[in-house]
This record gives structure tokens, C-alpha cells and sequence, in this order.
């Protein structure tokens, strides 16, 4: 589960970039699209929080995982050693 977190945090960070990056843009000579550069930058924020705490997240579930694994782990090598 944790990879498919790292996947959705490396995706919203790339859309955060791209966002920044329509933020130096003129978009605002462009039909349908908005050229508000503080919208934009804020929507950058946004994704970039988003993706941060997905990974952080990601880290998190990974680390319990690991550590749920050598609990049982070692649960099982102390029914052996009796």
C-alpha cells in the first residue's frame, strides 16, 4: 500500500510543479484558460501539501508494515525454540 502512496505523492508533486510553473506563464492570451498567477500558485501550494502528506503517509504505513512483519517473525522463531 505504501508504494501506491509514493505513487500519488510523486504525481500530485509533479502537478504542483507544473502549476508553479503556469504561474510565470502569460496564460491570460489563452481561451478557457485562467490567468490569474495567484490561483495558480495557490493551487501549487495545495497539490504540494497534498503529495507531502501523502508521502509522509507512505513513509509511515511503510514503517508499521516492517515493523508488524518482524513481530510476527519473531513471534514465530520463539514457538520453534521450545
Amino acid at each position: 500500500m505504501s508504494r501506491n502512496l509514493y505513487i500519488l505523492s510523486a504525481a500530485l508533486i509533479v502537478f504542483a510543479l507544473a502549476s508553479f510553473g503556469m504561474s510565470w506563464t502569460h496564460g491570460a492570451n489563452e481561451p478557457g484558460l485562467p490567468g490569474e498567477a495567484q490561483m495558480w500558485r495557490m493551487i501549487a501550494l495545495g497539490l504540494f501539501v497534498l503529495g507531502a502528506l501523502s508521502g509522509l503517509i507512505g513513509t509511515l504505513t511503510n514503517l508499521f508494515e516492517q515493523a508488524s512483519r518482524r513481530h510476527e517473525e519473531r513471534e514465530r522463531r520463539e514457538r520453534k525454540r521450545p
